[in-house]
């Protein structure tokens, strides 16, 4: 029994089965999912092949020392921004050995959302070695804190397959 749904259990069963035969590897920075997409690429066995590490940068000051988000980026735009997921997905590549990362930050709530930055809003970003770059910006609504870590992780998986597509 996974701790997942089924579609992110099959989604990461699948990272870790193409990721092990294409020798690629993978670090995640995550915010607002708290670790939870490393711990679904870990759910599956044989994972150690593809997880490199994870940072769960949830503070600002942890996005700074761990994975070199400028304080500049963080006071003009915000945790919560396209320019604060792509400085966290080049932390995460830079700081690590892996071929890929994916990074997230955004607002899970139940509080804490604004008209400028509902309830439900997460930035991804997902990178390789070779270049290829993602960024989304999800607009899930108030899904409950749970729905909408749960429908991150599975868009920073689907972000991953996409940009392993494009990586030699």
């Amino acid at each position: 029994m996974s701790l997942f749904p089924a579609d992110i259990e099959q989604l990461a069963t699948r990272i870790v089965t193409e990721f092990t035969q294409r020798n690629l590897t993978v670090a995640t920075a995550e915010s607002c999912t708290g670790g939870l997409i490393a711990g679904a690429l870990t759910e599956v066995a044989g994972s150690s092949a593809v997880v490199d590490r994870g940072y769960i940068t949830y503070s600002n000051t942890a996005k700074i020392e761990m994975i070199g988000v400028s304080n500049a980026v963080l006071m003009e735009y915000g945790a919560v921004s396209r320019q604060t997921a792509l400085q966290m997905v080049d932390g995460a590549l830079k700081r690590s050995g892996a071929s890929l990362a994916v990074a997230v930050t955004g607002i899970a709530g139940p509080g804490g959302g604004s008209a400028d930055k509902p309830v439900g809003l997460v930035h991804l970003a997902a990178k390789s070695r070779t270049g290829t770059l993602l960024h989304r910006d999800m607009r899930y609504g108030d899904l409950g804190r749970d729905g909408v870590r749960l429908a991150t992780v599975k868009t920073a998986l689907e972000m991953l397959m996409k940009v392993a597509q494009d990586t030699a």
